[in-house]
């Protein structure tokens, strides 16, 4: 079959590197009965490995055409699901057997990565675990410590629901176009239980969101008009601190003064 050309707008940057690929499998492990969803297979580069050892794999594919053409690019296509659409209105109730037991694969297009993460902590009663191939920047965003340049709103939110594991680094070679940057292997795994629970989480994800708006400013300024000196007293934290140098745990602290 011919190799599809890949489209800008999709952000599609297709793998080839066949070691990449089993170091790839050998570390997502899965089992042959695991509930697993591929989100952007593409040309099924990493479909095909994933279907040897699988009984059944859903994936989501945006591209139509290369949605169309799958099964035709891999083995066992008996065993493939394929839902052409949108995965950042993906459902994945959808494709969990139960609460906690789906997990979720994907070399992810740039262009989508962050809002995508964001859409999956919202649904995250539903997975086990993910795995993805990421813009390397955007994975030392993830496991960024406090007081760190690359520390923000995305560290803390995913850092608030799970664990972040950096597996390894893959530059640009190991693509179809080569990207401009390098990429990383990334593995985040649900908090169960939660190490720090909000007592609203809808309010602790707001004040994360507007810390960071201004991340230059203090929190006394970045916060104003929603949270006072009586605040920022109950939870310990002195409001001439920048966002970037609390802790998550910090961060919940003052949204549950704020909740009291």
């Amino acid at each position: 079959m011919t190799a599809h050309r890949p489209r800008k707008r999709f952000g599609q940057h297709f793998l080839h590197d066949q070691g990449l690929l089993q170091r790839m499998v050998r570390a997502i492990d899965p089992a042959p009965t695991d509930a697993v969803l591929e989100i952007g297979p593409g040309e099924g580069a990493l479909t095909a490995p994933l279907l040897a050892r699988l009984e059944r794999l859903h994936v989501v594919e945006l591209d139509r055409d290369l949605a169309a053409a799958l099964p035709g690019r891999v083995p066992h296509p008996e065993r493939l699901a394929v839902h052409a659409g949108d995965a950042l209105e993906v459902d994945l109730a959808r494709f969990a057997p139960a609460p906690g037991a789906l997990r979720v694969v994907g070399n992810l297009p740039y262009n989508i990565s962050t809002p995508l993460i964001f859409h999956l902590l919202d649904q995250l009663r539903w997975l086990r675990d993910m795995h993805f191939l990421l813009q390397k920047e955007v994975v030392e965003r993830l496991a960024a410590a406090p007081g760190t340049g690359d520390y923000g709103r995305l560290s803390v939110m995913v850092q608030y629901h799970c664990r972040v594991e950096k597996l390894f680094t893959v530059g640009p070679g190991a693509f179809r176009p080569p990207p401009r940057v390098d990429s990383a292997f990334v593995r985040l795994v649900p908090h169960r239980p939660l190490p720090w629970p909000a007592a609203d989480e809808a309010g602790f994800a707001e004040l994360v969101r507007r810390a960071f708006t201004q991340r230059r400013k203090t929190l006394r300024r970045s916060l104003r008009g929603l949270a006072g000196p009586t605040h920022f007293a109950a939870a310990g934290i002195d409001p001439e601190r920048r966002p970037e140098t609390l802790t998550v745990a910090e961060f919940v602290a003052l949204a549950d003064a704020l909740a009291d």
